[in-house]
């Protein structure tokens, strides 16, 4: 081979390689800076007021428009086109996120303005990881992959910001203080922004077609409602995955830190215990991209449930030493990095190209809607009853949800769709109607 034709072969792989390259790439500097955010923000707070309260309020006032506004905006993302909404919502979030050390250095960062800042940062933030999220399909056809590993390196592009940006955060913070975190996270999100608009193919994230220009808001929010009550899979999925995020987030957020405290471990062994669980899912998350388009979805994935809840309830309930909980927590994050792979796949062939947006934001909406409830239960149980019986009931309740999920005759359909790819969902797109739904 000629070194033209090495020079021509290599340009045309990195051509077909850009669709789903450039998407990660944005969506690994986005979610890194948000990950840093989450340190930085917290800590710069609690030192300059010394009030938790105040520090909960300001996670409170990002995470709240985070969720409302992300179930508003998918008919915004399916008429304006996820690439549009992509880029411009990350250069907001660069102006909010920039505002923020700018006017702590000119002394004009007051506490109210902080939270408006911190408010307008989540509100956009959730439409702009909406859009980069259904753009994962067209990224996976124009490059050529299985949806499978598309949504597979998705997942893994997500929990290795989260397991970096968290890390680099820290590091930052301690070294140069939360502003230059902050500043950090301005520059991701600018060059997330750049990334989408500039650097991803013509006409890739493109408006959603089918829809009349005289559609109104509601009717198009109706119509992602209305295909979500004829698709039992979804539906169940759905209300599956709401319950286990509110163990998650019962588990994360009190759990795992009063076993901590009472059994003597410390704050470290949240760490290497959180550590432990995101490196094995990583690397289950990139096992799952490579070969989870050939094995069979329905077994795949209620193993991974299985291993990635209950036995990490269990293990803290049981009392074991530190050694048996790192490895029970390695077990579990190799199996919870297949889940996501095979969650998207499902809903990227079951849901029509025209609809993403909206179905995608409403199943995200009801699927986080306990998280923030969480916490709160948990610690009341606890106080309650005590730290091992709350364990034991949250296992057997997590063990229950995914396992008894698995015997409804709707997961039969699992496989029906599989390998239809974007171009097909386009074609499924429905046919417009009249009248509002809502």
């Amino acid at each position: 081979m000629t070194d033209k034709d090495a020079i021509t072969g290599g340009s045309s792989r990195a051509r077909r390689l850009r669709p789903l390259g450039g998407l990660l790439a944005a969506m690994a500097v986005a979610l890194t800076g948000t990950r840093v955010s989450a340190i930085a923000l917290p800590w710069f707070v609690l030192v300059t007021t010394g009030s938790a309260t105040q520090t909960g309020l300001v996670a409170f006032c990002e995470m709240t428009p985070y969720v409302v506004v992300k179930a508003l905006t998918g008919p915004l993302v399916d008429r304006a086109g996820p690439r549009v909404v992509s880029w411009s919502t990350d250069a907001v979030s660069a102006a909010a996120a920039g505002a923020i050390p700018l006017l702590h250095a000119a002394g004009l960062l007051s506490f109210p303005v902080l939270l408006a800042l911190v408010a307008v940062i989540g509100a956009v933030r959730g439409p702009g990881d909406l859009a980069k999220h259904v753009m994962v399909p067209d990224a996976a056809e124009r490059t050529g992959v299985p949806l499978e590993r598309a949504t597979g390196l998705s997942g893994v592009t997500e929990r290795l910001a989260s397991t970096v940006g968290p890390a680099a955060g820290g590091l930052l913070v301690a070294l140069l203080g939360p502003m230059t975190g902050l500043v950090l996270n301005a520059a991701c999100f600018a060059l997330g922004s750049l990334i989408i608009s500039l650097a991803l193919p013509r006409g890739m994230g493109r408006p959603a077609d089918g829809a009349p220009p005289a559609s109104g808001y509601w009717r198009r929010f109706g119509e992602g409602f209305a295909f979500l009550r004829g698709e039992p899979l979804l539906l169940t999925i759905i209300v599956m995955v709401g319950i286990t995020n509110l163990l998650d987030a019962a588990f994360g957020t009190v759990l795992l830190p009063v076993w901590a405290e009472r059994s003597g471990n410390g704050p470290a062994a949240i760490g290497l215990s959180n550590g432990v669980w995101s490196a094995t899912a990583v690397a289950g998350s990139l096992v799952a991209a490579a070969v989870a388009h050939r094995m069979p979805r329905r077994a795949v994935f209620f193993a991974g449930f299985l291993l990635a809840g209950a036995p990490r309830f269990l293990v803290l309930a049981a009392d074991a030493p530190m050694w048996a909980v790192l490895g029970v927590f390695a077990v579990s994050g190799a199996g919870g990095g297949f889940l996501n792979p095979i969650l998207g796949a499902i809903t990227f062939e079951r849901v029509p190209h025209g609809l993403r947006g909206r179905v995608n934001a409403l199943g995200d909406a009801m699927a986080w809607a306990g998280i923030p409830l969480g916490g709160l239960i948990a610690g009341a149980a606890v106080a309650w009853s005590g730290l091992a019986p709350v364990l034991l009931t949250a296992g057997a309740a997590y063990f229950l949800t995914t396992n008894l999920a698995a015997l409804l005759p709707q997961w039969r359909e699992v496989d029906r769709l599989r390998g239809r790819g974007a171009r097909e969902s386009r074609a499924a797109d429905p046919a417009p109607v009249g009248g509002d739904v809502l």
